[in-house]
């Protein structure tokens, strides 16, 4: 079977691009996959091939980010590449943070499967459940009520391909509640990398307290230097917060700014962009894992890397977090996301308390092994095969 994959693609710095490489790595795995269609957006540097199976991987750069292009040049080379199947890896801002090339990006399932080609969406996020204000979109309540509309509609579209796979259970209950579907299935986040023998032992050296994503909307890293200040008049411990990544797209300059502010504090280190082959570094070298978030937009990422690298977390005990722990047996400690005391407690709590920082490591590392990505993209397949046994009364793709 010849899948496309539309999907951002390390080096590229467009969201989901990281899962899209985890996506590819896994399916090039896979017997019944001849051949995989790379349908990502353009970088100067050369796409990261670097797993086994890439001779299995045609890449065609088709498409940019904010580009009025997008849809006709995606839409173009899938008719002329003529795969078995598409996946999309989206989010609502995948093709762009401009109103129309975002949107008719996410119109491109609907068109497709109306063409006859089967198309899965794969959404990590739902208008639904998401807090405009703190992710950045607007506090205009005017506003919030007109992207809520653009949204609804959108969703309808993407609701028109043969199957919309979400990673949360809540998820499938809101679609399926709201739009009267049929066709929305829970395909788990799934976990990167589980390394074979994590390391639970405490690192030689200061406690390294780690953020990891794209900050400045509803990820604040402010309270977690604050709680870090305050941690260090009450415990004799030497620590380090360790903040990596990047700004949101829709917050430029936000790092810099506290960077800036914060100038006076010792022990804090700016990452920048972490590149896919120095994750797993950052990750084993932590501590503790942070989530200094004021609102959850989808699945969490992190969490899942958390769990794969064998690590405790802190977290706010809100939205999809929560729901994570609820339904895939994640572990954390929690605290209020208000305020910097109850973050400074919760740290506290892991790092005064060795055990429990293990038995949390340990808990997280099963559950992100319990859900490896290999399974998930099994998933995947197995949907791929319902929908040409529906649409044929056979299936493309033999028995796995």
């Amino acid at each position: 079977m010849r899948i496309a994959v539309v999907t951002s693609f390390p080096p590229s710095k467009v969201t989901l691009n990281e899962y899209g490489y985890h996506l590819v790595k896994n399916f090039v795995n896979k017997s019944d996959i001849s051949e995989l269609l790379l349908l990502t957006d353009k970088t100067k540097a050369p796409k990261q091939l670097d797993f086994d199976n890439n001779d299995k991987v045609k890449v065609r750069e088709c498409w940019e980010f904010d580009s009025y292009l997008s849809f006709f040049n995606i839409l173009k080379t899938v008719l002329s590449e003529k795969p078995d199947a598409v996946l999309f890896n989206l989010q609502f801002l995948k093709f762009g943070s401009k109103k129309v090339p975002a949107a008719m990006g996410l119109m491109l399932p609907m068109v497709l499967k109306a063409m006859g080609i089967p198309t899965i969406v794969l959404l990590h996020n739902i208008m639904e459940e998401v807090d405009l204000s703190q992710a950045g979109f607007s506090k205009s309540n005017l506003l919030k009520k007109v992207y809520s509309f653009i949204g609804t509609n959108l969703t309808k579209c993407l609701l028109r391909a043969n199957t919309v796979a979400v990673t949360i259970q809540k998820y499938v209950d809101v679609l399926n509640a709201k739009y009267k579907t049929d066709n929305v299935t829970l395909i788990p986040h799934g976990s990167f990398e589980t390394v074979k023998y994590p390391d639970f032992e405490p690192k030689v050296g200061p406690k390294k307290i780690m953020a990891f994503g794209k900050f400045g909307t509803y990820k604040k890293v402010e309270i977690m230097i604050e709680a870090a200040q305050q941690l260090r008049e009450r415990i004799n411990e030497e620590i380090e917060v360790v903040i990596a990544g990047t700004d949101s797209p829709n917050t430029p300059g936000y790092l810099d700014a506290v960077q800036k502010k914060y100038s006076h504090v010792r022990g804090i280190t700016f990452t920048g962009y972490v590149e896919e082959h120095d994750v797993e570094r950052i990750f084993t070298e932590s501590t503790v894992v942070v989530f200094p978030y004021t609102a959850t937009t989808g699945s969490s990422g992190v969490l899942h890397q958390a769990g794969s690298y064998g690590k405790a977390v802190v977290m706010p005990d809100l939205g999809d977090l929560a729901l994570l722990i609820e339904d895939e047996g994640y572990r954390g400690e929690f605290f209020n996301p208000a305020c910097a005391s109850s973050l400074s407690i919760a740290i506290e709590n892991i790092l005064v308390n060795d055990a429990y920082r293990r038995e949390l490591a340990v808990a997280n590392y099963k559950a992100a092994k319990a859900l490896s990505m290999e399974r998930i993209t099994n998933m995947y397949l197995e949907e791929f095969r319902r929908i040409d046994e529906t649409k044929f009364g056979k299936s493309l793709i033999g028995d796995m």
